[in-house]
């Protein structure tokens, strides 16, 4: 008999909230790992045999729906999760997720509903299923697929407002710019573009992490990886410039920025490198206020033109990725990215952001 099963995969709770790359990547995962099983073996040599799956990432985690072919509920529950802890025991990029929950999707009482719809008016069923006589009243039956869409339309509801809710939660952190800077927005969609520019830095950080042990576990420049997280949207020109030591000071700059944002008095971006890091920020925001369908698509874009009028003070970033270096202004350079602007009202930089030959001279 086949039997609808939906099963809760958490990541470690001390970890960070999973960004969009990083969902789509857990989806990926699990998705090449359940489709190569063309059987499970049950105790006694029972086989149960996997039908179709789905899977849904979200920032703890994600949701497996299996639908299973196997003699009995018990065993369909036990085969799925033991199938996914194996998974996950067996992925190093999984360490620390647990199975927090494996079970038929439906309730009783839905089961009965839909057992009760697909009889005529005073019809019984010539048999029952045998699970019925251990008191599991009509679990063995699936849902129909009304049924099914109402519950998942119900969780992606729930989902939806626990992603709005997280971004009204990260824009009260935003203090750097009042809400007028974003244009023409009511104050509601304003909080959650600036929960999602918040979220943004976070994710940017995240990637930076990851970047940074790349480029030193190859010890090599971008232009010798295959991808990277974030350093792959800088400008394309000077890849073979970014090394392990260039991602390690973008991500002390990230750091300084998503400080700066929690305070009032912003004047410019300290730096080129910050403003390069705001605007990556920027396109994971984008992300952000797409999947929590709080803005229309068609409005982002004027969204952040208005913003960095505010924020990147004259700085015209797109001539770093149009114009050749010797074609570029001085405050452009490659070599004054990490230097201070004196607009922003520094003129000492961070000791780690000093001129790369001495940090170099340093480390070694």
């Amino acid at each position: 008999m086949e039997y609808q099963l939906t099963a809760e995969l958490a990541s470690p709770p001390e970890a960070p909230d999973l960004d969009p790359l990083q969902q789509v990547g857990v989806v990926s995962l699990l998705d090449d790992r359940l489709t190569s099983l063309a059987s499970i073996e049950g105790p006694d040599g029972i086989e149960i045999i996997p039908i179709e799956h789905s899977l849904e990432a979200h920032l703890d985690g994600a949701v497996v729906h299996w639908l299973l072919d196997a003699p009995a509920l018990a065993l369909a529950e036990e085969a799925t999760r033991a199938v996914l802890e194996q998974i996950v025991d067996e992925t190093d990029l999984l360490a620390g997720w647990e199975v927090k929950h494996c079970a038929v999707t439906a309730t009783d009482d839905q089961l009965a509903s839909a057992l009760a719809a697909s009889l005529e008016p005073g019809e019984v069923p010539d048999t029952l299923p045998a699970d019925l006589t251990e008191g599991v009243v009509g679990r063995a039956y699936v849902l129909g697929s009304d049924e099914v869409d109402d519950i998942e339309a119900a969780r992606s509801e729930a989902e939806l407002q626990d992603r709005r809710a997280s971004l009204l939660r990260a824009g009260e952190l935003l203090r750097a710019f009042d809400l007028g800077a974003f244009g023409d927005l009511d104050e509601q969609q304003a909080r959650y573009v600036a929960g999602a520019l918040m979220h943004g830095v976070e994710m940017l950080t995240d990637e930076l992490f990851g970047d940074v042990q790349l480029l030193d576990d190859e010890d090599a420049t971008a232009d010798e990886v295959e991808a990277l997280w974030a350093v792959d949207e800088l400008p394309p020109q000077y890849t073979d410039r970014y090394t392990a030591l260039f991602a390690k000071q973008l991500l002390v700059t990230t750091a300084i920025l998503g400080h700066r944002l929690t305070r009032e008095g912003w004047r410019g971006p300290l730096s080129v490198a910050e403003a390069l890091a705001l605007r990556i920020a920027e396109s994971r925001a984008e992300v952000e206020l797409d999947l929590a369908e709080v803005i229309d698509p068609d409005d982002v874009d004027g969204v952040y033109t208005a913003f960095n009028a505010h924020a990147l003070g004259g700085l015209d970033l797109d001539l770093l990725y149009s114009v050749p270096e010797f074609e570029l202004s001085d405050d452009l350079l490659f070599d004054s990215w990490f230097q201070p602007r004196a607009d922003a009202g520094e003129t000492t930089p961070h000791p780690y952001l000093t001129d790369e030959d001495d940090r170099d001279a340093d480390e070694g």
